[in-house]
């Protein structure tokens, strides 16, 4: 089933995780865009220019993940965040509930556990099933 969104853009940060897996396994094959920031200022730059789904943000990047979604929270308060992170625990568990962040996830990234997760938020969010089987 072809989706009913007409564009859909993903932004994610530019951390340290397989982009060039989840360019070819997830998004690609789907007609997704997905976007790239190196940067809290490219964040919000992207986000201002474009219509964006979702962000991911990794939460070992300059400036810190939970630190990006705040900011993004500021005027965007309605964006789905997915935060990867290599060491979950209890207080970022809690620290994201508080942000409203949709789901985190283990570094490394399984990609077949970051397509379930953008699969649930499609679905929920957007009535969409872009990123199903």
């Amino acid at each position: 089933m072809r989706d009913k969104l007409d564009e859909v853009n993903v932004l994610a940060g530019g951390g340290q995780w397989a982009w060039p897996a989840a360019v070819r396994d997830i998004f690609r094959p789907r007609g997704v865009n997905l976007l790239v920031a190196e940067s809290v200022g490219e964040f919000v730059n992207i986000i201002e220019r474009r219509r964006i789904h979702t962000t991911i943000v990794d939460m070992d990047t300059v400036g810190g993940g939970l630190a990006t979604i705040k900011i993004i929270r500021m005027d965007h308060p309605l964006i789905p965040c997915i935060l990867l992170c290599s060491a979950v625990g209890e207080d970022l568990l809690g620290k994201a509930l508080e942000l409203d962040v949709f789901s985190v996830i283990d570094k490394p990234v399984d990609m077949g556990v970051l397509r379930e997760q953008l699969n649930r938020l499609f679905i929920r969010k957007y009535d969409s099933y872009i990123f199903s089987e």
